[in-house]
């Protein structure tokens, strides 16, 4: 399918790895030129010269903390005028509820609420003003139905919904879109330090760790970041304009909804 988007411009958050780097890749596979942001630049740039060979689009990078301040200033002069805004971020470290102080919410809340807002007021004026524009956010499934041991997570992603519900029936009839994906497990780094925590606790391998984790997800398996990246893909194609303010799961089933 051709997604309508070749020669647009989109900006891709944490994007060197795992599902900012599925993102980055669809993207680039349907001709939309990038801004590629990471906090290492080394692979970021590695990353960068493979899409760039692979499907010949111009691809800026930035290499930044965009849960600061000064990172965030730097990667929203790289790239103003985008038509396309992917937001992402790591979590927020796992624990217990008695773990967390004033402190650590402070930090899950600029992480994975307050940057992607940043990012969205600054650059969707710019669509709303071209008449055309995309913002997907990665978020987490835990969004839908709370992961206990991810209260930080749990809190700041949902603060971020909340947000985006609003915002995205605003600017809609300039026809820009928001939507959130909400990702379950899926085969990143983010992943095998879960695993490793619980292999750790447990006294197994991480394989089994793992394997555990797979066997409650309906599709009995994790996800990849390619199927993920074209998903994001087609939210930002022209076929998806028709799409607004929603939480789409990528999770294998693993959240037990009728709705």
């Amino acid at each position: 399918m051709d997604l309508g988007i070749q020669g647009k411009r989109a900006l891709v958050c944490a994007s060197s790895k795992g599902l900012g780097l599925g993102c980055a890749e669809a993207l680039a596979q349907a001709g939309a030129d990038l801004v590629m942001n990471a906090r290492g630049a080394e692979a970021l740039e590695a990353e960068a010269a493979r899409l760039r060979s692979a499907y010949g689009v111009d691809i800026q990078t930035v290499a930044c903390d965009v849960t600061s301040t000064e990172g965030q200033s730097r990667v929203i002069e790289a790239a103003q005028g985008v038509d396309i805004l992917v937001t992402n971020a790591g979590g927020p470290p796992p624990g217990m509820w008695s773990d967390w102080e004033r402190e650590d919410f402070i930090k899950a809340l600029d992480a994975n609420m307050l940057t992607p807002i940043a990012f969205m007021k600054a650059l969707l004026p710019g669509m709303m003003d071209k008449g055309w524009g995309r913002v997907v956010n990665i978020t987490s499934q835990s969004v839908r139905a709370p992961i206990a041991a991810l209260g930080l997570s749990n809190a700041a992603r949902t603060g971020l919904t909340g947000y985006v519900a609003g915002t995205s029936r605003q600017v809609a009839p300039h026809g820009v879109t928001i939507n959130n994906l909400l990702p379950g497990i899926h085969a990143t780094d983010r992943a095998d330090a879960l695993d490793g925590g619980v292999a750790a606790q447990q006294g197994v391998s991480i394989d089994e760790a793992r394997a555990q984790r797979a066997a409650t997800i309906p599709a009995r398996r994790y996800g990849s970041r390619q199927e993920f990246g074209a998903t994001c893909a087609f939210l930002c194609s022209q076929h998806a304009g028709f799409i607004v303010g929603q939480n789409i799961l990528l999770d294998g089933g693993a959240t037990n909804l009728t709705m």
